[in-house]
C-alpha cells in the first residue's frame, strides 16, 4: 500500500512540475527574445547614428572634391571597360586562330568531310531511290 501511495505521490509531483515547466520555458524564451531584440535594436540605432554623422562629415568633402572625383570615376570606368573589351577581343582572336589552325591542319576538316559524305550519300540514295521508283512505274505501265 505504501508503494502505491508513493507512486501516486510521484505522479502528482510529476504532473505539477510538467505544468509549471512549460511556463518556465516560455519565460526563458521571452527573456531571450527581449534580450536579443533589444541588443539588435541598440546596434541598429548606433549604426543609423554613425551613418548620419558620416554623411554629415563627408558631404562637404564630396562637394569640394567633386570636380576631381567625377572625372576620376569616369576615367576609371573607361579604363576598366577598355581592359575588359581588350580581353574579350583577345579571347575571340585566340579562338578564331585556334579554329583556323585546326581546320587547316585537318583535325577540323575531317568533321566537315564526314558531313559532306553523309549529305552526298543521302543525295545519292534519294537520286537512285527516285530513279528506281521511276523504273518500276515504267515497267508496270
Amino acid at each position: 500500500m505504501a508503494d502505491q501511495t508513493r507512486t501516486h505521490h510521484e505522479m502528482i509531483s510529476r504532473d505539477s512540475t510538467q505544468e509549471s515547466h512549460p511556463k518556465a520555458r516560455q519565460m526563458v524564451k521571452a527573456a531571450t527574445a527581449v534580450t536579443a531584440g533589444g541588443s539588435l535594436l541598440v546596434l541598429s540605432g548606433l549604426t543609423l547614428a554613425g551613418t548620419v554623422i558620416a554623411l554629415t562629415v563627408a558631404t562637404p568633402l564630396l562637394v569640394i572634391f567633386s570636380p576631381v572625383l567625377v572625372p576620376a570615376v569616369i576615367t576609371v570606368t573607361l579604363i576598366i571597360t577598355g581592359f575588359l573589351a581588350s580581353g574579350g577581343f583577345g579571347i575571340a582572336a585566340i579562338t578564331a586562330f585556334s579554329w583556323l589552325y585546326r581546320h587547316l591542319t585537318g583535325s577540323g576538316s575531317e568533321k566537315i568531310e564526314n558531313a559532306r559524305m553523309k549529305v552526298g550519300s543521302r543525295v545519292q540514295d534519294t537520286k537512285y531511290g527516285q530513279h528506281n521508283i521511276g523504273v518500276q512505274h515504267q515497267q508496270a505501265s
